[in-house]
């Protein structure tokens, strides 16, 4: 590999590791997002130059935030200047009265999440913006999130900046008591974060770490800030419940593990007791929101001593709650799932059918990709095989992609299963 390429990679790394750190770090010297999210590409690109001549620094995220942050500082010293010299043709700079508690976000990346979660903005374009900007989520993956196209995913982030530009909304700490109202819009971000990188919508690996990480410390973070809130303690819980089995989701050769194959001696039981302690905090408050109730369905999982014994009818009765609060058409499909190891796979069909006609799903392989399994059960081969190829014509991540490809291989063949995950 040459000098460049390893100054290269070593840039991209810093990009998918340090972004959220360095854009939340210079927001708060520029007070600007757009001026913040412009100051750090220009420092990633002066960093390809200066570490190939001086070599990459031992902290990359700090080089970049000290150089940001700079360029930051120069702007607005340019500003200034042209503001003196010439005050008649500049608008006068808005004068802030009230004084936010600097300490009201403690965590600069939260910070910057509870800023572009502003309640001028409409909720999609919030959490699209947030993930998009603060927590790197590329396009792509974010539509996929959504289940809408990547252009009307773009047009969204497009029409969230201008928003912010037109409407003037400064960069500031939020005080305390405007963080409720965007509270739902934050735990949406962290969710669909943690989400996004415990199966990676594309890509060779299964997990996006970095990721699952960063979603994990905002949502400590935000439980630091909001201890008694219920749908924090929920989301938490979800996650630490969730990632408990990350260990285990793939075997040696990085192939895919469903859960009735995990090895669970293996999962964290120290998270799977936190998770299932904040769980069980989160629904004695008697406000149990979406969070809490995914977090006890994922208690479930994580607490059944194995696959055979978990609790189905008891999870497909969570499941109907979440419906009820939550009417998502991928908890629908979750429920159908629950429904067919409650009652049976037929069970789960019937379920399935009444989503066939949700365009929201039209490209989510997961719907073909669970009919495709149900059918398999079901003996019927011929239409699971049709399902599995729909759901090939889908999926974008390299690892769901060879076990769709195995168990097409297992229903198109006479013999025994070849798949190892049979």
């Amino acid at each position: 590999m040459s000098e460049r390429d390893t100054v290269e990679r070593a840039v991209a790394d810093a990009h998918r590791r340090e972004w959220a750190f360095v854009l939340a770090a210079t927001a708060r010297v520029a007070r600007d997002l757009d001026l913040a999210e412009e100051c750090v590409q220009e420092a990633y690109l002066a960093a390809l130059d200066a570490w190939a001549r001086d070599g990459v620094p031992t902290k990359p995220g700090a080089w970049l935030t000290a150089t940001a942050k700079r360029k930051a500082l120069d702007v607005l010293r340019r500003q200034q200047v042209l503001r003196a010299k010439m005050p008649l043709l500049v608008e006068p700079e808005e004068v802030v009265t009230d004084s936010p508690d600097p300490d009201a976000v403690p965590d600069d990346r939260l910070r910057l999440v509870f800023t572009c979660c502003h309640p001028a903005l409409a909720p999609e374009a919030r959490v699209a913006l947030t993930l998009r900007l603060v927590c790197g989520v590329a396009t792509p993956d974010i539509a996929r999130a959504f289940l809408v196209t990547e252009p009307t995913m773009a047009a969204r982030v497009t029409r969230a900046k201008k928003k912010i530009a037109a409407a003037r909304i400064p960069y500031r700490v939020p005080e305390a008591s405007e963080l409720p109202e965007r509270l739902d819009a934050v735990l949406t971000v962290v969710h669909l974060l943690f989400t996004t990188g415990h199966t990676a919508p594309s890509g060779a690996g299964l997990v996006r770490v970095d990721l699952v990480e960063r979603a994990l410390h905002l949502a400590r973070v935000l439980h630091g800030l909001m201890p008694d809130e219920p749908e924090v303690r929920g989301l938490l819980a979800l996650l630490l419940l969730t990632d408990a089995r990350r260990a285990t989701r793939v075997d040696a050769d990085g192939r895919l593990v469903l859960l009735e194959h995990q090895d669970r001696s293996a999962w964290d039981q120290a998270a799977i007791g936190e998770g299932a302690r904040l769980a069980v905090e989160a629904f004695r408050t008697g406000r149990v929101g979406r969070y809490a109730l995914q977090a006890a369905i994922a208690a479930l999982h994580a607490t059944a001593g194995s696959y055979a014994a978990t609790d189905w009818p008891q999870i497909v009765r969570l499941y109907d709650q979440l419906l009820a609060a939550w009417p998502s058409p991928v908890v629908a499909l979750n429920r159908a799932i629950a429904v067919s190891m409650a009652d049976g796979p037929e069970a789960g069909l019937a379920a399935l059918d009444a989503l066939a006609d949700d365009g929201r799903l039209a490209g989510y392989h997961y719907l073909p990709a669970t009919r495709a399994d149900l059918l398999r059960r079901l003996g019927r081969r011929e239409e699971a095989a049709r399902e599995y190829r729909a759901a090939l014509v889908l999926v974008d991540n390299d690892t769901e992609r060879e076990f769709l490809e195995g168990r097409l291989g297992e229903v198109v063949d006479s013999g025994a299963g070849r798949s190892s995950y049979g």
